[in-house]
């Protein structure tokens, strides 16, 4: 007998979900504008975008370039600020009931820690997100997450002020991904979500001109699923804690393709662009599957992955 009713809910190291499915930070605003689109307490989470402890304006446009397969974003991580985010965004993330996870960052390790200390005082967030893709200016610009050392001392930082989940959001612009899996596991990560964008470049031969203001920016979509599929897998192999997926989901079957690999949730971010709707019809994919194949529970299918 086919199960009509699978159990889709997963936990992450004490964040709950009810599926699998969650936005990719940057890829849904603060979760208000996605509201007309798709009910959002059907998803596993809202991820919002990066929170910096001061407003940012981001890069000059042009910021997006598509690409085959995918798309270059150089935004700059523009966003209201903490004190503005906690003002005019948190009032609608209140009346949700689906977990809120905040994803912030800093370009000192003092920034990174004042906003976490802020962060930890709101009580609709379940959980953070750190990104440490970002360049330590009092550093020479080297960024926090190509760094093991790096990566660690800011995670050590940031758990010291927090007592909510913490996820630590990997970038894959490293020559091995597990060094940094367990130097963020062994300074007291949470979860892993793997992983950030990829670095990339377009150019026009017609104007001969670059086709990001910035010059570089962050490679998405599909174009990068194979590199996300296999960094998830390294790192689920790496590591003790839970993984969240993300790279090139457009579909319920690449979200299962994340799952059977070991990753216990994903994330969806180019898709969302795409079609505002991707992630219902990604959570409606799992469950029809699941439906299918008869798996009672999601826990059957994760890391199930035959070698």
């Amino acid at each position: 007998m086919i199960n009509q009713s699978p159990s889709l809910a997963v936990d992450l190291a004490g964040l709950k979900l009810r599926n699998p499915v969650m936005p990719a930070s940057g890829t849904f605003g603060y979760g208000a504008e996605f509201s007309p689109y798709l009910d959002l307490n059907e998803l596993g989470a809202i991820v919002t975008k990066g929170i910096s402890l001061n407003p940012k304006a981001g890069n000059p446009t042009p910021r997006v370039a598509e690409t085959s397969s995918g798309m270059l974003n150089a935004i700059g991580l523009q966003n209201v600020g903490i004190d503005t985010f906690v003002r005019e965004k948190v009032p609608f993330l209140e009346k949700l009931k689906t977990p809120v996870v905040v994803n912030f960052f800093g370009n000192t390790l003092e920034e990174y820690i004042q906003v976490a200390d802020k962060l930890s005082d709101i009580d609709v967030v379940s959980a953070v997100e750190l990104n440490i893709s970002c360049p330590n200016v009092k550093q020479g610009g080297i960024v926090f997450g190509t760094e093991p050392c790096a990566a660690a001392q800011v995670v050590s930082e940031v758990r010291r002020c927090l007592d909510k989940p913490l996820i630590v959001k990997l970038t894959p612009n490293v020559t091995d991904i597990t060094v940094m899996a367990r130097a963020v596991e062994e300074a007291g990560a949470d979860i892993i979500c793997c992983i950030n964008t990829l670095t990339g470049m377009s150019v026009d031969i017609h104007s001969q001109r670059l086709r990001l203001a910035n010059g570089t920016g962050g490679l998405s979509g599909p174009a990068i699923k194979p590199v996300a599929l296999r960094m998830v897998h390294q790192v689920v192999q790496a590591v003790s804690l839970p993984v969240i997926g993300v790279g090139g989901i457009m579909t319920a079957e690449d979200a299962l393709e994340f799952l059977l690999v070991g990753a216990q949730a994903v994330q969806v971010g180019t898709a969302n662009l795409v079609n505002p709707g991707s992630m219902a019809e990604i959570v409606e994919g799992i469950r029809g599957f699941c439906c299918e194949k008869n798996i009672d529970n999601i826990q059957d299918w994760i890391g199930t992955l035959k070698v």
